[in-house]
This record gives structure tokens, C-alpha cells and sequence, in this order.
């Protein structure tokens, strides 16, 4: 239990963050539902929520986050190196964005250009980053068919879509990156090619099929990391929020409303729902976004046809501000796209009502039907527009792997597995990318700000 000695600290630190979070509190109430569609498609939902901690426990590594990275990071720990590890969630398993996004398992982590890349860390390790998001990707598939659950897959690889004529250039070049420096297979197709292999829409200017990527159900996944993780031996708790944070000597102390976690190494692995008041090294370094979803009724097969859109392969457009879109398994269609810096009720509404107008402004045919789940959630930007996985640099035992930037199914079931292994001591292959430590935005307290101007920008540059 909590004790009385640091009551106080647990009330300020837990009301600093509520006051300093970019969004209102209602973005971070894990009590309020979330209306994701994933949530339908599972018959039973219960290992979901494990018991909360409710005792003083010690282990060998603590994970805070049950999403994507935090449960692949368990799952590592006790199969690979049978080191004892324990995680805590504030609220359900998969409750972030682990549970809410388009499950568009594919590459394309970073935002830096391939040139930003080169800049960065050198052509070398921009190959190697390349290899590692393909990686990524495949290990997904293997690591399910390994454990024995189903993910639901679909397609194969990803379009991207030019939205305008004049995005064809972009990606002529993007194909030459990924051609002659990922070394993935790829296609330019008209729009006429488009429309023939089962997707036509009001903005297709042509596309860019990267052959790496699947649509997959990213509760499945969760749901999948979680029970095994579980059956290897990891302990889970549910509902389970660190109110304070303190390091005794060499031990973390993870203090929570029923005990305290104790664990000489820990892993963050929280994304864009990361509590920056818990300590030095998260403050200030990350910038959650805002991503919007809405799911159709089941579509007919006569309406298939009247728009010409059957390929289940995932799709994502050029814009600045992308919309991305699939068809899922009963015949849904999935439209998500970015925006939003409120979150309140009203804001929530207004961005529901525009993508629906733009849903069917897109896909003319299927004007009219009925729009059965919305919800929202968020993604997570870094000041370096890359993901980061590694150490800190203040605190060796205190590890992190964040900032998938709106593109981390696989990335972030990765970094779990990369994480276990550099924490149980085994240096783990990766680009040099990924090693650079966070640094935080200036002046954070207007990240807010400066991500309204990018929009505003975007918006501009888009016409």
C-alpha cells in the first residue's frame, strides 16, 4: 500500500499531470469506453482486466503499458530469457492505442524523409532501418503462428494512394527509395490499374504498392501477446496506475492505489499515453496526436461493385494529414484520418460529422450508409520524428521503447522483443535511428501549438 510518508507527493505529482496534459482528462479516463469496433469482435473480453495489484510485489524487470510493446517486452522476458517481469495498466489490457488503430501492420514508422534519415545517422544505418521495419513486419506472422493465435490477416503489402495529380512525383521517388535502397518489392499503378485490381475511389491519381504489410484485428494481436505472455509466466495487473515513482538505492518503486511494484530495471512503454510527471526523462519529449476512426455497416456485395472497391489490401493517401481506409473481414469499411487538439464532446462530433461528409465524397457510392462505431485515440510524435528504443541516458536501468508516429503495430511488437533482450543484458541489433535518446520539444508546454500550426500548414499546402 501506499505509504503515508509520500501521500502527499503521489496527490501533487498525480495532479500535476492532469493539470499539464495536453488533452482534457477525459482523453486519459481509462473508465470511460472507448466505442472501438475491435471490441465486437471478440466473443469474450475478460483478459482484458487481470486483477490490480493489490500487494507489495519485487520483481527482475517492471513494464509499465499493457499495449503492444509492454506485453511483447513481457512475453521476450520470460520465453526468451526466463527473467521474471511484471507489468502494470492503468486501465484494461490494450486500452491505448493498441486497441484502437486501423490495424494497418506495415512500415513507415519514422516521419524524416529518406534524406532526413541519411542526415541523421548515415546511409548505413537508414538501410539497416529499412531492414528492421521489414523485419518488424514478418515477425508479427511469425510470432503468432509461433504462439498459436490468429491475428485475422489481410492483404498483401499497402497502397499509397496520390489524393492529387501532382503527388504522382512523390511517389516515383518513394518507389526508387524503396526499390533500390529498402530493397522491397514494389509497384507503381495507374489509376486505371487501381481501379482493376478492386479499389476506385473520387482521388486516385495513380498509387504506390509497397509489398511489405498486412491488415490485421490489433485486439487480436493484444489479446494474443497477453495470453502467452501470461502462460510463459509473466504477471499482468490491470487497472493498475503508477501514482508515484521514486528509486531507493538501486530499486524503482512503482507506487499504485494497491501496493507497490519494486524492480531493479524498468520498461516504459506507455506511447502517446505516457504520465510525463512520473519522471525527468519523459517530460516534455513527446507529443501525442490525435488519430479518428469510424467504421461503416456491413457493406453489400451489390455496393462493393457500385464503387468498385473489393481488395482488401489497407491503403493510406499523400496527404500531409493522411485518411487511411480497408475493408474488413464482414465487409466494413475502416476510414480513419488525423486531427483534432481539443478532444472535447463537441470537437469529437464536429470531426465525426466531417469525416463522414468526406467518407462519402470519397466513395460516392456508399453515400448514405450508416456509420455504426466512431472513436478516437492517440499517436505519439518525438521531437526527432523518429521511434525511440533504448536507455536512458541519466538512468542505464530505465528503459523505453516510444513514438511509433501513427504506424507502430509492428514496430511496437518489435521493440518489445528488443527491449527484453537489451534489458536481460544482450545488445540487440538495430539501425542507429532508434538508439537516439529523446530530447524534448522547447518551450513544451506549447506543443499544442506548434502542432495546430503543422495543421494549419498542411492544410494550406494541401489547397
Amino acid at each position: 500500500m501506499i505509504q503515508e510518508g509520500i501521500k502527499e507527493r503521489v496527490v501533487t505529482r498525480l495532479n500535476t499531470f492532469l493539470e499539464k496534459a495536453l488533452y482534457p482528462p477525459s482523453t486519459y479516463d481509462p473508465a470511460l469506453p472507448v466505442g472501438s469496433y475491435w471490441d465486437t469482435t471478440l466473443a469474450d473480453l475478460s483478459w482484458r482486466d487481470p486483477a490490480p495489484l493489490q500487494q507489495d510485489v519485487s520483481c527482475d524487470v517492471a513494464i509499465l503499458g499493457g499495449g503492444l510493446t509492454g506485453l511483447s517486452a513481457a512475453l521476450h522476458l520470460a520465453r526468451d530469457h526466463h527473467i521474471q517481469a511484471h507489468l502494470l495498466e492503468a486501465g484494461s489490457l490494450g486500452w491505448g492505442a493498441s486497441g484502437r488503430n486501423g490495424g494497418f501492420c506495415g512500415v513507415g514508422a519514422s516521419n524524416l524523409s529518406h534524406a532526413g534519415m541519411v542526415k541523421r545517422v548515415g546511409q548505413a544505418e537508414t538501410e539497416r532501418y529499412y531492414q528492421d521495419q521489414r523485419q518488424a513486419v514478418e515477425g508479427v506472422l511469425a510470432l503468432a503462428e509461433a504462439e498459436g493465435f490468429s491475428v485475422d490477416p489481410q492483404g498483401q503489402g499497402c497502397y499509397v494512394v496520390a489524393h492529387r495529380p501532382q503527388s504522382w512525383r512523390e511517389l516515383e521517388a518513394d518507389h526508387l527509395i524503396y526499390t533500390q535502397v529498402a530493397g522491397y518489392p514494389a509497384r507503381l499503378l495507374t489509376a486505371a490499374e487501381l481501379r482493376e485490381q478492386g479499389f476506385n475511389s473520387q482521388e486516385n491519381y495513380g498509387a504506390l504498392h509497397i509489398g511489405v504489410g498486412f491488415g490485421l484485428n490489433p485486439l487480436k494481436l493484444t489479446q494474443g501477446l497477453a495470453e502467452s505472455a501470461r502462460q510463459r509466466g509473466a504477471q499482468l495487473y490491470s487497472r493498475s496506475p503508477v501514482l508515484a515513482w521514486e528509486k531507493v538505492g538501486s530499486w524503482h518503486l512503482w507506487h499504485t492505489a494497491g501496493g507497490v511494484l519494486r524492480a531493479k530495471q524498468v520498461i516504459v512503454a506507455t506511447n502517446g499515453y505516457t504520465p510525463e510527471a512520473l519522471h525527468p526523462t519523459l517530460q516534455g519529449s513527446l507529443l501525442p496526436v490525435l488519430s479518428n476512426i469510424l467504421v461503416t455497416r456491413p457493406l453489400t456485395a451489390s455496393e462493393k461493385e457500385a464503387q468498385g472497391w473489393w481488395d482488401p489490401t489497407p491503403l493510406y493517401d499523400t496527404r500531409r494529414l493522411l485518411f487511411y481506409y480497408r475493408l474488413l473481414p464482414d465487409g466494413r469499411l475502416l476510414f480513419g484520418g488525423r486531427g483534432g487538439t481539443r478532444d472535447t464532446p463537441a470537437e469529437r462530433q464536429r470531426l465525426r460529422d466531417w469525416m463522414t461528409q468526406r467518407l462519402y465524397t470519397l466513395f460516392p457510392a456508399w453515400q448514405g450508409v450508416e456509420i455504426e462505431h466512431f472513436w478516437n485515440g492517440l499517436a505519439c510524435v518525438s521531437r526527432q520524428l523518429h521511434p525511440h528504443i533504448g536507455c536512458s541516458s541519466a538512468d542505464p536501468s530505465l528503459w523505453y521503447g516510444l513514438a511509433y508516429h501513427g504506424s507502430g503495430v509492428a514496430t511496437a511488437v518489435w521493440a518489445g522483443q528488443k527491449l527484453a533482450q537489451e534489458s536481460a543484458g544482450i545488445p540487440a541489433q538495430m539501425s542507429a535511428l532508434f538508439r537516439q535518446p529523446l530530447r524534448s520539444f522547447p518551450w513544451p508546454g506549447l506543443r499544442l501549438h506548434y502542432l495546430r500550426l503543422v495543421y494549419r500548414w498542411a492544410q494550406w499546402m494541401e489547397g
